[in-house]
């Protein structure tokens, strides 16, 4: 028996082929069988808290007091960053913030502007 891919848009390993076509039962996705596979890369995608898009540039607001660790600096709700970068890892957004500083932020506590 061959290994099927998994489904590219819902990740079921449920897919079986229709012809020249695989088809995952759950979703109802159909693809070509000898379609290459996306790379993770083109796949990524960061959103904010209410599910916008963020890109690279971007201006976001903070929607909650964040604390910084290793010092008693505070950044407060209402804060606005400019100029985002998007990164890999846990903490998803590169910035500056006015008064603190080089920041890494999560993408779940702001809110593009």
């Amino acid at each position: 028996m061959s290994a099927l891919p998994a489904c590219p848009s819902c990740g079921s390993g449920f897919t079986y082929e229709d012809g020249a076509m695989l088809v995952c039962p759950e979703c109802g996705h159909e693809w070509s069988a000898d379609a290459a596979p996306a790379s993770a890369e083109d796949e990524r995608v960061i959103r904010d808290a209410n599910g916008t898009v963020l890109a690279d540039g971007d201006t976001v607001t903070v929607i909650k007091d964040l604390k910084v660790k290793g010092s008693s600096l505070v950044v407060k709700v209402g804060t606005k960053v400019k100029n985002i970068r998007l990164v890999d890892g846990d903490h998803d957004i590169d910035c500056k913030i006015d008064g603190i500083g080089a920041m890494k932020l999560k993408s779940e506590f702001v809110r593009k502007v």
